[in-house]
């Protein structure tokens, strides 16, 4: 087993729900022609972040976060769970903040308010190999490899952290708030960059409508990434390792929501590699059995997750169990 850690670089986000309670004019509720909002840290690389720790894998997470409450709720969060926060940054600028509405199947639809926040100001004198350390794994992806003008430095680190550590990269797309041609014109050279490239059919489907998925697959491949893994929510996933492919069933679980569900299949997905000691290089060690016995752990990790409310993933202990656990 690899004794370095994993890496995860990226936003925190204010996750703001309609908060459920008493009604206006009810005790307790809010008042006629007010909106409550209950707000939780998020973002996609935080989250995994979060997971990741609670699984017991040491994880450094690199961020520029804000000074305001937001940052300070992040930091907390981080913390209690066990992350190693020594690679972030004391940002000036404020907090990305997210209004999510939920839809029928607890599936989140988010509007961002991100317009100068701290997450995408990356410059190259912040983000060095210094910063990043001597980790196995470098896992980045969603806005923060997407937005300017920190996102190229995001690229520049990927490439010189290639040489000596696994890279692992979610898109998580955003159509409604990056362009998708971004993404179509990008996953190349991401693949170029990654060892393992993780992401959601619905991504997959934005990215390239109506496209087989092996034929997608495949040519993710040719560019370079090694590992392609899609899930497909309640299908489970399809694992597929330099051209062969493999599916991985979804455990049973009642849903309360899918937040943060993604994220913390590919903590378990990193969990599992790299407690396997698969990780810090190109995946030599790898074959098909393995990477579908690990995308079978992170599926039971994200049915965890979705058996309560918000991106609260499981700790270690919770998968002794079946998967349904309570709250908190």
């Amino acid at each position: 087993m690899s004794s370095s850690q994993v890496a995860v670089l990226g936003e925190c986000v204010a996750d703001a729900f309609v908060s459920e309670g008493a009604s206006p004019g009810e005790p307790g509720g809010a008042s006629r022609g007010e909106l409550t909002l209950r707000v939780l840290p998020g973002g996609s690389p935080a989250n995994t972040a979060v997971a990741l720790s609670r699984l017991g894998t040491s994880t450094r997470f690199l961020g520029r976060i804000s000074r305001d409450s937001f940052g300070a709720q992040f930091r907390a969060h981080l913390g209690a769970s066990g992350v190693d926060l020594t690679g972030c940054v004391t940002a000036g600028e404020p907090s990305t903040l997210a209004v999510a509405t939920l839809d029928e199947s607890g599936q989140a639809v988010y509007t961002f308010y991100a317009e100068g926040s701290a997450d995408w100001q990356w410059t190259a004198a912040e983000l060095t190999a210094e910063r990043l350390g001597d980790v196995s794994c470098l896992h980045t992806g969603s806005l923060a490899l997407v937005r300017a003008p920190g996102a190229g430095v995001v690229e520049e680190l990927l490439a010189g952290a290639a040489a000596r550590a696994t890279v692992s990269i979610d898109p998580n797309v955003r159509a409604g708030f990056v362009d998708l041609a971004v993404y179509r014109e990008r996953m190349p050279r991401w693949c170029a960059l990654a060892d393992i490239v993780k992401l959601s059919d619905d991504d997959l489907e934005q990215i390239h409508p109506g496209e087989p998925v092996e034929r997608v697959c495949d040519a993710w491949h040719t560019a370079g990434a090694r590992l392609i893994v899609i899930t497909r929510g309640s299908r489970g996933a399809i694992v597929s390792l330099d051209g062969e492919r493999a599916t991985v069933p979804a455990p049973p679980t009642d849903v309360v929501d899918t937040v943060g569900a993604g994220d913390s299949f590919t903590a378990g997905l990193l969990h599992r590699l790299h407690t396997s000691g698969l990780l810090g290089g190109r995946l030599g060690d790898l074959d098909l059995d393995r990477a579908t016995d690990a995308a079978a752990f992170a599926a039971r990790v994200a049915a965890l997750t979705c058996s309560v409310a918000g991106a609260n993933p499981p700790w270690a202990r919770d998968l002794t169990g079946g998967t349904a656990r309570p709250g908190g």
